[in-house]
């Protein structure tokens, strides 16, 4: 297959629509979604992505980049978008370091119920705003074995750009699906069979490995927001309550960094401990 190159010199080209503004935030939320596109940024990202099956709209790259993807370009059959590099921060809004950015078509969410019938140990992320941190969750579920990342409606997207560069396209081999209601979404979690823990560092809350193993086994773990952590309601609702055991004087971690401790110490690994 040919590689098909066009070049650019302008940021107004209507060819690019998918590229404009890339740090308007709340206009990316809402157009993403919208159009059912999401950006990635970075070669190895891209590739990620083409290999979860995911269909390449079309690549935007600087011209000393063009060479190292065109295996890509080639298998995908995506138009590849060349630029000088200040054309790119002009029409991005900022530096392109990692490469390649790719306008990628979305798939469908499948259903939260049709993930737990097969998913053993589960994170379910409750109004996680920060896209850094969400994809952050999701590298360190691909890394230590959870099955599915839940999210709640009020969560950011992990397929938003950043979210996706954190996480470096982990997000693309972890299944997640998204509640419609919340925390009436923690039904599913029980009708599914799945002891259901919330992390919180509040008083009477269990330290981990004092988990029973068969618990650690098969569950669903919850995570809180920013700053204020899970909901008193998402806590009461809880078989357990569950900490990370820390030192005096520091009663949290950040969101996920406590993942990332929390699902070592669910797995197979941490259950070994």
């Amino acid at each position: 297959m040919t590689v098909r190159v066009v070049e650019v010199d302008s940021p107004d080209d209507p060819r690019l629509a998918d590229y404009v503004g890339l740090t308007d935030v709340a206009l990316r939320r809402r157009l993403e979604p919208e159009h059912g596109l999401f950006l990635a940024e970075g070669e190895k990202v891209v590739r990620r992505a083409v290999a979860a099956g995911y269909a390449v709209r079309s690549v935007l790259l600087g011209r000393k980049w063009l060479p190292g993807l065109t295996d890509l370009l080639e298998a995908t059959g995506a138009t590849a978008y060349v630029a000088d590099d200040a054309l790119l921060e002009r029409l991005t809004g900022f530096a392109v370091h990692r490469g390649a950015l790719a306008s990628v078509q979305r798939k469908p969410l499948p259903r939260v119920e049709d993930l737990l019938r097969t998913a053993r140990r589960v994170a379910v992320c409750e109004d996680v705003v920060s896209t850094t941190n969400l994809g952050a969750v999701f590298r360190g579920a691909a890394a230590l074995g959870m099955d599915a990342v839940l999210l709640t409606p009020r969560c950011a997207d992990p397929l938003y750009r950043r979210a996706v560069k954190v996480g470096m396209g982990a997000v693309f081999s972890v299944p997640h699906a998204r509640f419609e209601a919340w925390p009436d979404g923690i039904d599913l979690l029980r009708d599914a069979g799945l002891p259901v823990l919330a992390l919180t560092p509040a008083e009477g809350s269990v330290a981990l490995d004092a988990v029973p193993p068969h618990v650690r086994e098969r569950c669903a773990l919850l995570l809180g927001t920013e700053g204020e952590g899970l909901s008193a309601e998402a806590i009461a609702r809880a078989d357990l309550a569950v900490r990370i055991p820390m030192a005096p004087g520091v009663d949290s971690l950040n969101v996920a960094a406590a993942a990332a401790v929390a699902f070592y110490a669910l797995g197979e690994r941490g259950g070994r401990a």
